[in-house]
Parts: structure tokens; sequence; C-alpha cells
């Protein structure tokens, strides 16, 4: 015990004075740390030596250097040797698993969309499959991170799942392979003219992927293209680079780091001839996409190569390297903070001026700058990306979203697909006036609550108006109120007709296309592609937007 514990406080003192002594701008430091160490080492040896049970140094160890982490920002990560996998899916896109989508509901997981051409499709895996064991152990009552974790594995490992399927209990060998998360799910065409590419994240194959669905969507007639990033929440910033290299020439300036340290003060500038310089371009974001999908639309943004749409983006303006340590782990840390071409940086949160544990804050309005496009346009820094055209999105009702939380648009899609053996085209699907009626009859017989935000006002008024001594003379008006904000499934089941249509549509239809299908489908009512579509019909527009 002696031993491991000297071993312990070497190998720290070792790191210390490395960090004192070999790195200049740590010496400031060197005390701090040197001290708050030893400090550590000491509290593990007194809890180690009288702890009233045996304490668990692995786990305590990652949760002291977690809570450490966590005083900086979200993406300075530790990743235990544990958590490889978790990090190799981040990085690579690729894990060992059966290639499935799963949820849990109630007591049970189950799959919620089995990947076309996985080895769960292939074993005959459906979606709406309850999961009942795997490898004879039983899983309810487990999350649905348990369950995934169950279902992964090297490749060429087999596992028996066994699931329940409208009663009937089937049990599938599958042997694991290694799935690859495509970067681009879904590439086609919107029109005879105009290419549409999903990019869903940016893995070490995400340019690769971008550029052969580009080339696959000009040998059928491309002349315009909508680049979809709208959830993409980023990866590896010089994928992002190659993406913005196949649209812009060749030594063009796309993204600028600047840190702490000089040597990680970097310009990333276009190295390739670049694949189209002069076709019309939209890229699409929303609240979801950031850090490399940012570059991408900041960068096309500011050199006045695409017309950006869709609402504003994250804004993380923050980059990260993994480091190597020992024991199989690694460490993710923040070390610089990026710059698009017309030199904005569109980091939203600052985590580093407040006290420890309070919340990051909002960089305030007065601290914002101005920057210009290529072309002169006005953009601002510290509030993401802003789209040059911004579209109102759909809010969906509390109703809506209820029977999706609750699983009753998800299981009367499962009960649809048993009865009906096959459905029209994809892009052209939407469920009928009388599949509608089943649907609704359907759910009225489900157990299922929620309120509306204008109940909940009035309840609040209510409060206010007693308070005041107000609510004996409105309390006539007030109930009479209250009762036509009130939830009535019939009546809102009715009201919201439309949306609960195209959601439940969209679900159906990915129970026979797959992933495909269901972005197909969903082009019927997306608002942002429509747009997209709209200015890219329109030349002048779309020459107008850009400054041109």
């Amino acid at each position: 015990m002696k031993h491991i514990k000297n071993s312990l406080k070497t190998s720290i003192l070792g790191v210390v004075f490395s960090l004192v002594f070999f790195t200049g701008t740590a010496q400031s430091n060197g005390f701090e740390v040197l001290k708050n160490l030893e400090l550590m080492d000491l509290i593990y040896q007194h809890i180690d030596m009288y702890y009233v049970d045996d304490p668990q140094p692995g786990a305590m160890g990652k949760t002291a250097i977690d809570a450490m982490l966590k005083e900086l920002d979200p993406y300075t990560v530790y990743y235990h040797e544990s958590n490889m996998e978790d990090y190799r899916l981040m990085t690579t896109g690729q894990y060992g698993g059966i290639g499935a989508l799963v949820r849990k509901v109630g007591d049970y997981t189950y799959i919620t969309e089995p990947y076309e051409g996985s080895p769960s499709f292939k074993a005959g895996a459906k979606a709406g499959d309850k999961i009942l064991s795997i490898d004879k152990i039983d899983m309810k009552g487990k999350d649905s991170e348990e369950v995934s974790n169950a279902l992964k594995g090297p490749k060429g490992s087999t596992i028996q799942l066994e699931v329940e399927r409208a009663g009937d209990v089937l049990i599938f060998p599958i042997t694991r392979e290694e799935i690859k998360l495509q970067d681009v799910p879904y590439s086609g065409m919107l029109n005879e003219k105009t290419g549409y590419i999903k990019l869903n994240s940016f893995t070490q194959t995400a340019s690769a992927e971008v550029k052969t669905a580009f080339e696959a969507l000009k040998q059928k007639g491309m002349e315009s293209l909508v680049l979809d990033l709208r959830g993409n929440g980023g990866g590896l910033l010089i994928e992002a680079v190659r993406i913005v290299n196949m649209f812009v020439k060749k030594d063009q300036t796309v993204v600028t780091t600047k840190g702490r340290i000089k040597d990680e003060n970097r310009v990333y500038k276009t190295t390739e001839a670049p694949m189209d310089l002069t076709i019309p371009l939209v890229v699409l974001i929303d609240g979801g996409s950031a850090s490399a999908s940012e570059i991408v639309a900041g960068s096309l943004q500011d050199l006045d190569r695409a017309v950006i749409i869709g609402t504003t983006s994250y804004g993380k303006g923050l980059v990260q390297r993994t480091f190597d340590l020992k024991y199989g782990s690694k460490v993710k840390i923040t070390i610089s903070k990026y710059y698009t071409p017309s030199g904005r940086c569109v980091q939203r949160l600052e985590y580093y001026d407040r006290e420890a544990g309070e919340k990051p804050q909002v960089i305030s309005d007065s601290l914002l700058k101005t920057f210009a496009t290529a072309n002169g346009r006005k953009v601002i820094d510290g509030r993401g990306i802003e789209p040059d055209l911004v579209v109102d999105q759909l809010n969906y009702s509390r109703l809506t979203g209820t029977l999706v939380i609750s699983n009753i648009i998800f299981d009367f899609a499962t009960d649809f697909v048993r009865k009906h053996p096959n459905i029209g085209p994809a892009r052209n699907y939407k469920l009928t006036e009388e599949e509608y009626a089943l649907f609704k009859d359907y759910a009225l017989k489900q157990e299922f609550t929620y309120s509306t935000a204008s109940e909940e006002q009035l309840e609040k008024m209510k409060k206010t108006a007693e308070e005041e001594g107000f609510y004996g003379d409105m309390k006539a008006e007030y109930e009479a109120l209250l009762a036509r904000v009130t939830p009535s499934k019939d009546r809102d089941l009715e009201k919201f007709k439309a949306e609960i249509i195209d959601i439940l549509s969209n679900e159906i239809v990915s129970r026979y296309y797959y992933q495909n299908g269901r972005a197909e489908q969903a082009f019927q009512e997306d608002r942002d592609v429509n747009k997209a579509l709209e200015v890219l019909l329109d030349k002048k527009m779309y020459n107008t937007i850009l400054g041109f």
C-alpha cells in the first residue's frame, strides 16, 4: 500500500515539475498546481486509510476529474479507458453493434428503427419490437443506455436477442458488425435541377461522403445545391475546411484559430482545386447546428458563396484537441477559439469569466462587434451564425408533443404497418382522412393528459386577481374563458390535425423506407427547403441577398 501511494505521489510530482519547469506558460501557476495536487493526494490517502467502507478509487478518480473539468466548459472532457467506444463513435462514426435505434417505453426498451442493411435489419428486427432479453439477461427495468451498451460489442461476436412483437415472442441470433453511422444519411434531387445533401456529422469521412454525393447529383443533372446542416452538432474542424474547399478557390482562408498557447494559433486554408466555384448554393442551419457546421456556414457566408437559410445556429466557437494519457485514457481540451474569414468568433456563451459553479452567461450585446463579408454585407460575432433569410418555424401544440412523448404515434404506426404490407412512394405519402379518423379513435382510447399554455397563464392570472381582490368581479368571465382553453382531446385532435398528420405520416414512412424515406417525406412540409427552392429559382433574389 505504501509503495503504491509513493508511486502515485512520484507520478503526480513528476507531472507537476514537467508543467512548472518545461512549460513557460505554467510557471506563474506552478505553486498553486503543486499545492492542490498534494492536497488531493493527502485527501485520497486519508480516505483510503480511514473511510468507513472500502473506497472505489477508480470511480472516485473519474468523478474528481469530471468535476474539475466541469468548471472549464462542457467540451473539455475526460475519456476513461472504459469509454473509448464513445470516443471512437464521436470521431469515426463507427462502433461494433447490431445497427438499430432504441428508446425506453415504460418498463422496456423498444427498437425504434433498424438501420437499413444492418445486422438487425438482416436478422428481421423491426421498429416496435419490445426487447425482452439480450443473451438471456432480462432487460425489464433497464434504461435505454444499458440496453444499448448490451447490444454493442466486438465485431463478429453473436448475441441472442429476444423480442416481443404483436404478442409473439421471437428470438434472433445477430452477429455484430462494424457499424458506420453515415455522415451523409441522404442525398437526392429536390426537383429536376436542384440537389440536396443532408450532412449529419463531421467525422473522418464527412468530406469524402459529401464529395461522393455531390458527384452523383451532378450526374443526375444538378444545377444548384441545398446543403442541410440542421441538427449537425459538428466534429472535426479539418473536415469542415475540406467541405468549404469544394466551393471556393484554392489558398482561401477558411478559419483561423487563436489560443493562449501560440503554437495553437493556426490559419486553415483550402489546399485543393474546388469542385464547383459557380453552382448556386444554399446552406440550411438551425439552433442545433454547431461547431464545424458553423465553420462551414460562417465561412461560406463571409465569402458570399452561399445563402444561409433557417434559424440562428448554436454559437460554439471553441476548438478542442484530444491528448493521449496513460492507461488507455484520453482527455479532450478546449485549446482555442476559431474565427471565420471576416474575423468574427461565433461563441455565444462566456465560460471563462465566471465564479466557480456559476452558469455561463451570454456575451453582452455591448461587446458584440460588426464585421463585413467579402461583398461588404454586415455580420456580427458572439451570436452564432445568423441566417441571411430567417424562416419562421412551426411550433407544435402541447397535444402533438404529448402524442409523441407518450408513444401513441409510435404505437399506432407499429400497428398500421402490420395491417398494411405496403404504401405509396415516400415523397408523396400522407395519411388519408379516413386513416386519420382511425388514429383519432385510437388516440381517444389511450390514457394521456396535457395542459395548454393558455390554461396555465389563466391559472396564474386567477391567483393574482384573488390576491388583489378582483376575482369575485371577474369569476364568470374567467370560468367561460377557461372552458375554452382547457384541453379537450376530441376538439384538439381536430384542431391540430394537420401537424399530427405530418408527424404520423413521417413515422409510418420510416417503417417502410427507413431514413431515406423519412427525409423524402419530410420535404412536403419543410419550410426551410421550400424557401431554399424559392431562392434558387429566383437568380435575381439569390444575387441580391449575396450583395452582387
